[in-house]
């Protein structure tokens, strides 16, 4: 069980958070800056959401609690949510807007980029916050299972800071068309499990 839900995590939150398509925003957003800034904004951008999302996995289900709404209401709510991204992905939707994020970002010069908009809302937006609450929906107070996420957490922070050092080779290596083929099909993939989502929502809310 402990397996089969930490492959379920690593896929379900690497897919939403994209390190990899987000290489080519990282390298929009940093543009013009010597190399020692823009690995100081890679490592703050991936520290920071990999708070938000840990923060999200120990405190979302209180969350939850606090404003009466039931797992089963935010499992449909969240699955639609990530089929909404997933749909985005495979139409190349994602791609403009994270695009446009970054083309206004430059244009003010916000100093603190690394928090907007790469940490938020690129890699913890509503679409990786809702995924991380639902996962730990699904461990159910079972700290094994919450010590995976966190740990698989930790790790897609991690990834994400890599991809970020590593971006231009990255984006020069799939080029183009590699860029929007990967992107298409984690968009599928990530389509196939909002559904699940949904499908276990409905299952829980029915016998609930």
């Amino acid at each position: 069980m402990l397996l089969d839900f930490a492959i379920s995590a690593f896929v379900t939150v690497f897919v939403v958070v994209d390190p990899i398509a987000m290489a080519p925003t990282f390298l929009a957003v940093t543009h013009g800056m010597p190399r020692e800034a823009r690995k100081s904004v890679a490592v703050r951008a991936s520290l920071i959401a990999g708070i938000i999302l840990i923060g999200t996995a120990l405190v979302g289900n209180r969350l939850l609690l606090l404003f009466g709404i039931s797992l089963p209401a935010f499992r449909i709510a969240g699955g639609l949510l990530l089929f909404w991204i997933a749909a985005e992905m495979v139409f190349g939707v994602r791609s403009r807007h994270e695009g446009e994020a970054a083309e206004q970002a430059m244009e003010e010069r916000v100093r603190n980029i690394a928090a907007f908009p790469l940490a938020i809302p690129l890699l913890a937006g509503p679409g990786a916050i809702a995924a991380t609450v639902l996962l730990a929906g699904r461990a159910d107070r079972d700290w094994s299972l919450l010590g995976a996420l966190i740990a698989i957490e930790a790790l897609v922070a991690v990834s994400c800071l890599i991809t970020f050092v590593l971006a231009e080779r990255i984006s020069r290596f799939l080029g183009v068309t590699g860029n929007i083929v990967l992107s298409r099909l984690l968009g599928v993939l990530l389509a196939a499990l909002a559904v699940q989502y949904v499908v276990d929502g409905i299952h829980a809310a029915i016998a609930g």
